[in-house]
């Protein structure tokens, strides 16, 4: 059985989000303070442009750019819903509740989007994915609210049930239960984790939903669009409530104000795991402690090593990723060339699943594994694949290897991949590239350290060097250290020392105080 911990590190500038694996790093969300526009916010606001030829509209949601809904994306309950939005702006109309609201007729799935939107128009929209690269925020008017075990569909009359949920005794039991619960005019998706839950716990939850759309309707009654009327909860309770389930072992965090809000929110949906959740209160930083960062270094490179030198190369374009499966040192290891070959891919089909999830790759994925010859092989890569992918909650599809040894993988993108660069600039020639001559070196570091003992009036030095420049400057009867004693009148001592980089030195007092470090 697999462990899932949930670590998060914040700090002024943003909150970053690890879920582990039993100690293995699958998941990792990172959002700045600042950062907007988050998958689930509803917001009011206003047609910008409408586009007749791509059947949508641009809508100005307050963002850089214009947002982007499309006709299919508007909702079979989008009359109702516009309908329900201009008696709720005119000041002069009663509010009306939405299970007293007359519905309309659903609108034409195959029709146009200037039969039912024109320009200026005010409309409730709500984020189904974030600002990706030079586009806009992707909008939905089929809005909903998303609970622990159900999301609230204003205007809709369907019950969905989750078909992850394999029991059709089980299946029929949801929707008979939320068919005798639900209000008129709210439809009700069933997520997974609703299986066997009873109708009290459910109940609580509905109404709960209910309360937020109502909240959110009180919004709307402001001047100002385009404005947010409901925002989504945080995205560290966000990835809490998708994540809690049987296996959750730990959630950990180091800020005491982000422990009480998780704590508050696991109270409220799962009373019986709130002890799960830990305040971390060491020196050492958390994901330091978990080891989180080693694993962010080994994993985020442009090659990624996962078993007996077999490793993965990863390159992105704006049109999709392209993974190349490498066998490295596996190609000198015995047996033969076919058994090999289905080893490496096997492997390399959980670290493909697990990057994907890692760095929430989206779009078309083409992965290259190494050639197969045997038609049951590439099978067993494929399901493997399917199996390894089930855990991923993204929406997704796989299909089987091409004759080339090529699989396909569409996986949903809904906001932009991680990207975190794991190179590091070069301390001597701060990645310019270019460093001063070696040759002048010396001469720099007895200019410097010249006026480091006038200005400290010193009679002893130590300077710290790389063990190569440091032998280089003592080696000798008539050595550079001597002659540096001799013309600066001070007992200059050279130091060898392993930490420092080739052209770097560092000056210390006769108490061993750092007086300078520099890298040249």
């Amino acid at each position: 059985m697999v462990s899932t911990d949930l670590v998060v590190n914040s700090t002024k500038e943003r909150v970053s989000i690890a879920v582990l694996e039993d100690a293995k790093l699958v998941e990792l969300h990172e959002s700045t303070l600042q950062q907007k526009f988050s998958v689930g916010d509803i917001y009011l606001a206003k047609i910008k442009k409408i586009m007749p030829g791509l059947n949508a509209a641009f809508i100005n949601v307050g963002y850089e750019k214009d947002a982007f809904l499309h006709y299919l994306d508007l909702g079979p309950q989008f009359s109702s819903l516009s309908r329900f939005l201009n008696h709720a702006l005119d000041k002069r109309s009663k509010y009306i509740p939405v299970h007293k609201f007359n519905r309309l007729p659903d609108i034409n799935k195959n029709g146009k989007i200037t039969e039912v939107l024109k320009t200026g128009q005010n409309i409730l929209v709500q984020i189904a994915k974030e600002p990706i690269s030079t586009k806009g925020p992707r909008l939905t008017s089929e809005v909903s609210i998303a609970g622990r075990n159900l999301v609230l569909i204003p205007f809709s009359d369907k019950i969905s049930v989750s078909s992850k949920i394999a029991s059709q005794e089980e299946r029929d039991r949801l929707k008979n239960l939320m068919t005798s619960i639900r209000p008129k005019n709210f439809g009700i998706i069933v997520r997974t984790v609703a299986e066997g839950k009873k109708v009290a716990l459910l109940d609580t939850e509905l109404r709960s939903l209910i309360k937020k759309w109502e909240k959110s309707v009180e919004n709307l009654t402001v001047q100002k669009v385009p404005t947010l009327v409901f925002e989504e909860i945080s995205r560290i309770s966000a990835v809490v409530r998708d994540h809690l389930n049987v296996q959750f072992e730990n959630i950990y965090t180091d800020d005491p104000a982000v422990y009480h809000e998780i704590k508050e929110y696991i109270g409220e949906i799962a009373p019986e795991k709130e002890k799960i959740v830990k305040l971390y209160e060491g020196r050492e930083p958390i994901f330091d402690k978990l080891g989180i960062i080693k694993q962010i270094k080994k994993s985020f490179g442009k090659t990624v090593s996962f078993k007996h030198g077999a490793y993965l190369i990863i390159e992105h374009t704006e049109a999709l990723h392209v993974i190349d499966v490498n066998s490295g040192n596996r190609s000198k290891s015995a047996g033969d060339q076919e058994t090999t070959a289905l080893e490496v891919n096997l492997a390399a089909v959980e670290e493909i699943a697990r990057q994907l999830r890692l760095r929430d790759m989206g779009g078309i994925i083409v992965v290259d594994f190494i050639d197969m010859q045997k038609n049951d092989h590439k099978q067993k890569v494929y399901e493997k694949m399917k199996e390894v992918m089930a855990k991923d909650k993204t929406k997704h599809n796989i299909l089987p290897l091409s004759k080339f040894g090529l699989m396909q993988i569409t996986r949903q993108r809904v906001r932009p991949e991680m990207h975190i660069d794991t190179s590091e600039n070069c301390p001597t020639c701060r990645g310019s590239g270019k460093v001063q001559p070696p040759i002048l070196f010396p001469e720099l570091v007895k200019a410097e350290i010249s006026t480091i003992i006038e200005q400290h009036n010193l009679k002893k030095l130590n300077i710290h060097l790389h063990p190569f420049v440091a032998h280089y400057l003592k080696r000798g009867l008539n050595s550079t250290e001597k002659k540096w004693r001799r013309e600066l009148s001070c007992k200059i001592r050279i130091v060898p020392d392993d930490s420092n980089h080739f052209l770097e030195y560092a000056a210390f007092n006769a108490n061993g105080e750092e007086l300078h470090r520099k890298s040249q």
